[in-house]
């Protein structure tokens, strides 16, 4: 496999508080990585370092074969690597298209630029071919994206990465509040993604969505890199005991039925 991105040794401290000590993982491409761990485990920490959000203070980036030291989520995103967040940065007042570009709206210029207007039809049709690539069917994409559910909310979110060139799209908490049929076809366009080329790190609290997309398993606990496993070779019940430790799983003598599973929820 060809390796994309390659976190060595990140750490980060704010304060006295050592938030991720030592990480290294690497996300090659055509694959998903599920990276998952209880509140606090260092997850959003990692993930902020590499779109760029935070500047590792110790540890190295290398993305497409380079070294790299990001200045920003902007430059992150120019380089490729884009990522989604639970609130998705979507505008509900606007429609499809429009949020597909925003910021970077396409315009009819006249009188050799003095006078611009948004290219409102072009930027549906170019809005359309990626969602068609995608798979993706919206029914209207002149509505306005409050009137979109959950599910075709995110679905939008992803495709104006993927308009945008995105290389490694990071995606946290994607299912989160959907109903089950909006999950499943959020699940769908992450393997789409990973088809067509896309490597996709998705953190997830729902063990059933990790083991329905993931290639590997990356687990974290205080911080630190406690687990790297092979979705199809482990159990739900092998990464609960990561992520809790095995001194907890003693104590409790048998994982909670709630976290029992692949349909359990951690």
């Amino acid at each position: 496999m060809t390796t994309l991105l390659k976190a060595i040794g990140l750490t980060k401290r704010f304060g006295g508080l050592t938030a991720v000590e030592n990480v290294s993982v690497d996300v090659n491409l055509g694959e998903v990585v599920g990276l998952v761990g209880d509140n606090g485990a260092g997850k959003s920490t990692l993930i902020k370092m590499i779109s760029g959000v935070y500047p590792p203070d110790e540890g190295e980036l290398i993305f497409d074969g380079k070294p790299v030291s990001l200045s920003g989520p902007r430059e992150a995103r120019d380089m490729g690597i884009e990522t989604i967040y639970q609130d998705l940065a979507l505008a509900e007042n606007l429609d499809v298209g429009s949020n597909i570009f925003l910021g970077r709206e396409l315009k009819n210029r006249y009188l050799g630029g003095l006078v611009n207007t948004l290219n409102r039809n072009k930027m549906r049709e170019e809005s359309a071919r990626v969602l068609d690539r995608l798979d993706i069917h919206i029914p209207s994409l002149a509505q306005q994206i409050r009137n979109l559910s959950g599910g075709q909310r995110q679905t939008v979110a992803v495709a104006r990465t993927i308009y945008w060139n995105a290389k490694l799209v990071i995606m946290d908490e994607p299912t989160a509040a959907l109903g089950v049929t909006e999950q499943r076809k959020v699940l769908t366009l992450v393997r789409t993604l990973c088809e067509q080329g896309v490597p996709v790190i998705i953190i997830s609290h729902n063990m059933q969505d990790v083991f329905a997309v993931a290639d590997r398993i990356v687990v974290m606990r205080r911080g630190k890199k406690v687990g790297e496993l092979i979705a199809a070779k482990t159990t739900p019940d092998e990464v609960v005991s990561l992520m809790v430790g095995a001194e907890a799983v003693h104590e409790m003598g048998v994982i909670p039925k709630a976290l029992n599973g692949a349909a359990g929820s951690v």
